[in-house]
């Protein structure tokens, strides 16, 4: 039996990847919610039915897209202070990239304050226009600043 008869084995998505699939998936479906309006439980149905999340943080999708969801107001209002355009004028792709760093900076404190705006500026880099990444790092930066200000001192 040559190697290429052999079955392959599947490599086990790294716990990494996982959150950064979730992440990917959450800011797919806070798209479909801002441009469509319907009902977040009805898009994460939806997803869940329509998308392969074998290789996916499906905790994480579904607490980062209730929660976003459900503290839309407050996140807003948290990033809004270090935009410089009113909210409507974001590009939905950005707009959604800023909730999700903002709700992982504000509600989850588990991850680091880095991982968070990292992981943003990644999605902005994939999904975003040419340099929304930029814009989304600073933004997300000062954010940091104030919301986490006692780990981005002990970083420094």
């Amino acid at each position: 039996m040559s190697d290429s008869d052999a079955p392959q084995k599947k490599v086990k998505t790294s716990r990494t990847e996982r959150r950064r699939n979730a992440r990917s998936f959450t800011l797919q479906a806070l798209y479909q919610w801002q441009v469509e309006g319907s009902p977040i439980n009805e898009i994460e149905a939806q997803f869940r039915v329509n998308n392969d999340m074998a290789d996916t943080d499906v905790a994480l999708f579904s607490e980062l897209l209730r929660g976003i969801s459900a503290h839309k107001n407050d996140l807003d209002t948290a990033f809004s202070l270090y935009i410089d355009r009113a909210l409507d004028d974001l590009d939905p792709v950005e707009l959604g990239v800023l909730r999700i760093g903002t709700y992982e900076l504000m509600h989850r404190i588990e991850v680091p304050y880095r991982v968070a705006i990292n992981e943003s500026v990644e999605l902005a880099k994939i999904f975003g226009a040419t340099d929304s990444h930029r814009y989304i790092n600073g933004v997300l930066d000062k954010l940091a600043q104030k919301v986490r200000a006692a780990e981005v001192m002990a970083r420094r």
